[in-house]
C-alpha cells in the first residue's frame, strides 16, 4: 500500500491561513445573483413536494463553489455574455442532486447543520426529487446550444456516478489503497469542479489549450477540496462540519487520513481500524479512538499537506493567463479551499 505525501516544492509566499472566498465572490456577485434566479425559477413544479424538497438543501447554505468557478472562469477568459449564469446554474443542479442522492445512500442524517431531506421527507422523495434536479440541468444544458458543453457536463455527470458506486464498493474494504482513494475523489467530487471551469473557456471561444488549462484548476482544486473535507472528518481541531463529524468513521469510508493512520500503525492499531472499517466499532468511544490514532500519526496534517500541493497545482495551471481580478480571486479561492476549518 502507498502512503507516501507527495512533498511540495517551497514557495515564496503562502497565505493560505489568510485566504478567503471574498475575492471570488465578489468578482461573480452579479451573476451569482443571476444563477441563484435560475435556480429559484427551473426548481419550481406543479408538484409541491419538489420545490419543497428542493429548496430545503437549496436554501440550506453552502459555498456554492461550483458555480462560482463557472462564473470566475468566465471572468478569465474575458467572457461578456450571459450563457455561463444557466450553466452554472446546471452545474449547481447536478451538485444538488448527488447531494440528495447521497445522504439517502449513506443515512446521513445532518448537512450543513440541518437534517437531511431524506430525513424530513423521506428516501422515495429524496431520490425522485434528486432525478428531477439532473433532469433540469440537462434541460439548462440543451438549451444553451453546444455540444460540446453539453458532452462535458454529461460526461462528468456520468463520472461522478462512476465515482459513487466506486466509492460505495470501496466501503469497509481495509485494503483500499491510496490511489484507488484518490480516483474516487477525482471522480465523484473533481470531475464536477473540471467541468465546471472548462465550460467557461468553451463559450468564451477559447483555445483547447486554454480549456484544459481551467479543466486542470478545477480538477486539482476538487481533489483538495475534497481531501480537507477529510481530514476535517477526524481534525479534532475543526469546528463541526454541516455533515456529521464522525460519519465517513461510521460508514467504513477508507478516507486518507484512514489509509495513512493504518499503514503507519502497529498492529494493535491496524487491528482496531480493522474492526472499526468492518462496522464493529462505531460509538463515540471508538470514534474518540480513532481521533487519536490519526493525531498520533499525523494523517490529517499529512492530508492537509497533500491537498495544498494539489491547490498549489491549480493555482500554476491557470498562470498562462493574464494576471489580474481574476486569476487572484481564483488563486486565492484555491488557497481557501486548503486553509478552510469548516
Amino acid at each position: 500500500m502507498s502512503a507516501e505525501v507527495v512533498p511540495l516544492r517551497p514557495r515564496q509566499a503562502d497565505n493560505a491561513s489568510e485566504a478567503s472566498l471574498g475575492p471570488i465572490m465578489a468578482l461573480t456577485a452579479g451573476g451569482m445573483n443571476a444563477v441563484n434566479s435560475v435556480i429559484l425559477e427551473r426548481m419550481q413544479s406543479d408538484i409541491p413536494l419538489i420545490p419543497s424538497l428542493a429548496g430545503h438543501l437549496i436554501a440550506g447554505g453552502g459555498k456554492r463553489m461550483r458555480p462560482m468557478l463557472t462564473l470566475a472562469g468566465a471572468a478569465l477568459c474575458g467572457y461578456h455574455g450571459t450563457r455561463h449564469h444557466k450553466l452554472a446554474a446546471a452545474v449547481e443542479f447536478i451538485h444538488t442532486a448527488t447531494l440528495l442522492h447521497d445522504d439517502v445512500v449513506d443515512g446521513s442524517e445532518m448537512r450543513r447543520g440541518k437534517a437531511t431531506a431524506n430525513l424530513v421527507f423521506g428516501n422515495p422523495a429524496t431520490v425522485l426529487v434528486g432525478d428531477f434536479l439532473f433532469t433540469r440541468a440537462f434541460e439548462l444544458m440543451i438549451e444553451d446550444g453546444s455540444l460540446k458543453v453539453l458532452k462535458i457536463l454529461s460526461a462528468a455527470s456520468s463520472v461522478i456516478s462512476e465515482g459513487e458506486v466506486d466509492q460505495l464498493t470501496a466501503a469497509r474494504q481495509i485494503e483500499t489503497s491510496e490511489e484507488r482513494y484518490l480516483g474516487i475523489i477525482g471522480a465523484k467530487t473533481a470531475a464536477l469542479f473540471a467541468a465546471a471551469t472548462r465550460v467557461s473557456a468553451v463559450i468564451a471561444e477559447k483555445s483547447e489549450a486554454e480549456e484544459r488549462a481551467l479543466e486542470d484548476y478545477g480538477r486539482n482544486l476538487g481533489i483538495a477540496f475534497q481531501l480537507v473535507d477529510d481530514a476535517m472528518d477526524y481534525d479534532s481541531a475543526s469546528s463541526e462540519m454541516g455533515k456529521g463529524k464522525g460519519d465517513d468513521f461510521r460508514e467504513g469510508k477508507m478516507t486518507l487520513p484512514v489509509i495513512l493512520a493504518y499503514a503507519r500503525g502497529d498492529e494493535d492499531e491496524r487491528a482496531f481500524w480493522r474492526d472499526a472499517i468492518a462496522g464493529h466499532r462505531t460509538s463515540d468511544e471508538d470514534l474518540a479512538q480513532a481521533v487519536r490514532i490519526i493525531e498520533r500519526h499525523d494523517a490529517v496534517n499529512a492530508t492537509r499537506e497533500r491537498a495544498r500541493y494539489f491547490a498549489h497545482r491549480a493555482i500554476d495551471a491557470i498562470a498562462t493567463f493574464p494576471a489580474g481580478e481574476a486569476r487572484s480571486a481564483m488563486a486565492e479561492a484555491a488557497e481557501f479551499a486548503v486553509a478552510r476549518r469548516t
